[in-house]
This record gives structure tokens, C-alpha cells and sequence, in this order.
């Protein structure tokens, strides 16, 4: 399938090779020797991703060495606190039925120096690294330190983000097993407005640091939220458009309001924090305790009282087993992976694009990533649709040429 953005010019289209198994393998199976490694935040299928690996290694290609899963994220590989675990088909057999991951995972704790020495003293030939743009980013480092010393190993990534910010694929895994999960927690801000007297309102605060994916698609699946708050979409407490004031109404029209707000939104009115996490993610404002104090204060200078509960199970939706979708699809990122790398691949990612399982050049994945929604888009009219929330989106300057802000068709 052929998918052209608007503006692009010309008539060339980018293609990346389909992914599945080959005719001719580069590496003998009977002398690999595979690790693989979880870094960053927790995400419903990780466990999965593991587990499909470690089979498709052991009884599809039914390899002669062993597979090491790395403790810890990438300091496993240096640490001697975190030994690294032999992955066997037996040890990974029900793994997939728990949320997180078997491994363990962390932030930061990148060395390549050491990451190398650690390939070489396990003789290791493929590297399976599953994480977010900025693990991808430290896998190709470690590719290219790899080329650069004439080690012979293929280095493949599985991108995970539970904000589903990685560019070019359609969706990561896990998100649709949050966008469930967060369902609940609507439902659970739903009942707590509408039972709670006067004027109930509940608040969910949702995953979402620079993109409000997760918000908007659980606020378009649930059909119960009055307002839905996103980074990309500018945060407009009073006036015209005002979310305060919409909230107001709808109260008065249905005696209570749900709303939903991602992580990530308000920075316009919060100030952005200079402080950053050990991948260098900057610490977000607490959007969800300032909006309850504004929607108080603002029910109390029009002489009336608000009920406002608040709700956030950011954590609980990434922790959670992945669902049978997501199950799904793990499976296919972890075969494929593993027939990529066998292939002689490397520097490579596995993702869903188009609705067709391709290899994408890491380089190309993490390019554009963290992508995020495009506020004059389709997602963002229906999500207004479902509100009927004003739109704070300002109108577009005819000087901008921008078309769309990801790559991924069925996100934009």
C-alpha cells in the first residue's frame, strides 16, 4: 500500500521491507547466542515481547546457544548486582499472564564500552532491545559501535511507549491494552460526579507527557467525558472558550462533568520544569491537582460549591497484562524481530505500518519521534464531537505549511 502525505510533491514513495522469515539465514542457528534487554517505563505485552523471542529463538530456529535476558535495562549489562538470567521456553512459559516485565527495567545506565565488552565475553550475535525512541536511539549507538569494531551481531529493536509517540508505525504495543484500562477510571470518575452532590465533577489524569494519544482515544471509547485535555491543544481556562466555563454549563445542563487530561497538558499556563528524570524527560507540573483547585475556586466565585474528585491511575494502566490484541501483536513484533535478525539485519526496528509488519532503519524511526497528535486532524474533531468542548485550537496562519505531525496514516 502506497500512503502519500498531502504537500509532499513528487511522485517518490519510501517503502521499507516486509518483514517474516527468509529463504537464506547470515547466522547458523546452532551458534547463536541472543540477548535481550527491557528499558525504560512499564508497558501492558512487555512480558509478551519477551516470551515470543525467547520461543521463536528456542523452538522455531531452535538455536544451539543461549539466551540471555538482561536485568535491569541497559545497566544489566555492567552491573554485577543484576546477573543476567538464561531464558529458557520452560522459565518463559506463563510470563505473558503478568503485567511488567520479567526482567526488570530501568533509566539511564547507557555504556557502551561495557555493553560491548559484555557482547564479546557472551559471544552474543543478536541483540533484541525493546524500548522507546530514546532506547532506539542507544541501540544503534550500540550497532554502530559493533560495525565499528568488526563484531558480527545483528542489533533489532521493538519500539515500546505506552504514550504511542514512536513515529511511522500505526500503534505501539500496549496501547491498546491501556485505552482499555483507562476506561474503568472514566467510569469510575463517571459515577463519583454524578453521585456525589452538589455539582459533582471527576477528574482522570492520564499518560500523555508530549502526546495526548492515550486521552483521546479513551475519551472517544468511553463517550462519557465532558472535557478532554491534551499537550498539543493550548489550555484555555476563562473566556469564550474557556474550559471552566464549559464545564459550568454542562454541569447545569446534566448535573455533573467528567473530565479527562493527560500528563503533559497545560504547560502554557504551568510553566515547563527545568528538572529531568535519568533519560533526560523533563518533570511535568501536577496538571491534575491544578485544574481541581481552579474548577473549585472558579464553582466558588460564581457563589456555588463543586464536588470535584480526582482520579490517577497513570501507573495502573501501564502495569496491567496485555489484552488480547495487544497479546497478538507481540507475538508478531517477536517472531518477526527474531526473523530479521537471523536474516542478517541490523539497525533495525519491527513495527506495524500501513497494517503490513515491516523493518524499518532505526535512524528513519527515531527521526521524527516523539511524534504527536495533529490538533487540526481528524482524532481531535471527534474527540470534539464526543465533548463538545470549544475548540482552543487557533485558527491556522495561511503561511503554515505544516501538513502532519506523524508519518503513521491511521494517526493522523
Amino acid at each position: 500500500d502506497l500512503v502519500r502525505k498531502p504537500g509532499e510533491g513528487g511522485t517518490s514513495t519510501r517503502a521499507y521491507v516486509r518483514a517474516g522469515p527468509r529463504e537464506y539465514l547470515h547466522f547458523d542457528p546452532h551458534s547463536v547466542n541472543a540477548a535481550i534487554v527491557t528499558c525504560g517505563g512499564l508497558c501492558p505485552g512487555l512480558n509478551n515481547v519477551v516470551r515470543e523471542i525467547t520461543k521463536t529463538l528456542c523452538q522455531i530456529y531452535q538455536i544451539g546457544g543461549t539466551v540471555y535476558g538482561i536485568r535491569g535495562g541497559f545497566r544489566g549489562f555492567h552491573d554485577p548486582d543484576l546477573p543476567p538470567v538464561i531464558l529458557t521456553p520452560e522459565l518463559v512459559e506463563d510470563i505473558h499472564h503478568d503485567g511488567g516485565t520479567f526482567l526488570g527495567s530501568s533509566r539511564g545506565g547507557f555504556d557502551l564500552e561495557k555493553i560491548i565488552a559484555f557482547i564479546r565475553a557472551k559471544k552474543v550475535k543478536q541483540l533484541f532491545v525493546i524500548g522507546g525512541d530514546g532506547t532506539h536511539r542507544g541501540a544503534f549507538i550500540i550497532h554502530e559501535g559493533c560495525m565499528a569494531e568488526g563484531i558480527n551481531i545483528s542489533v533489532a529493536g521493538i519500539p515500546k511507549t505506552i504514550d504511542n509517540d514512536v513515529d511511522y508505525i500505526d500503534r505501539s504495543f500496549g496501547f491498546s491494552s491501556a485505552v482499555e484500562a483507562a476506561q474503568f477510571a472514566i467510569r469510575s470518575a463517571k459515577t463519583e460526579a454524578v453521585c456525589n452532590l452538589p455539582n459533582g465533577i471527576g477528574i482522570v489524569k492520564l499518560m500523555g507527557r508530549s502526546a495526548g494519544f492515550i486521552a483521546v482515544h479513551a475519551v472517544m471509547a468511553s463517550g462519557d467525558v465532558d472535557l478532554c485535555l491534551v499537550p498539543e491543544v493550548p489550555l484555555v481556562l476563562e473566556g469564550e472558550n474557556g474550559c471552566l466555563p464549559h464545564l459550568k454549563r454542562r454541569v447545569e445542563q446534566q448535573g455533573y462533568a467528567v473530565v479527562v487530561v493527560a500528563e503533559g497538558a497545560g504547560e502554557e499556563v504551568l510553566g515547563s520544569s527545568t528538572e529531568v528524570d535519568a533519560s533526560g524527560n523533563k518533570k511535568l507540573p501536577k496538571i491534575g491537582e491544578f485544574l481541581k483547585e481552579k474548577i473549585t475556586d472558579y464553582f466558588a466565585a460564581q457563589g456555588e460549591t463543586a464536588t470535584v474528585k480526582y482520579i490517577d491511575p497513570s501507573y495502573m494502566i501501564r502495569s496491567i497484562p496485555a489484552n488480547a490484541a495487544d497479546s497478538l501483536y507481540c507475538m508478531q513484533l517477536g517472531q518477526n524481530a527474531v526473523h530479521g535478525a537471523m536474516a542478517g539485519f541490523t539497525g533495525f526496528s519491527v513495527g506495524l505500518c500501513n497494517n503490513r509488519m515491516v523493518l524499518l532503519p532505526i535512524p528513519d524511526l527515531v527521526a521524527t519521534s516523539p511524534r504527536a497528535m495533529n490538533p487540526r486532524g481528524r482524532t481531535w474533531e471527534r474527540v470534539l464531537a464526543v465533548t463538545r468542548q470549544p475548540n482552543t485550537v487557533q485558527p491556522k496562519d495561511p503561511s503554515d505549511t505544516t501538513t502532519y505531525d506523524s508519518h503513521a496514516p491511521m494517526l493522523r
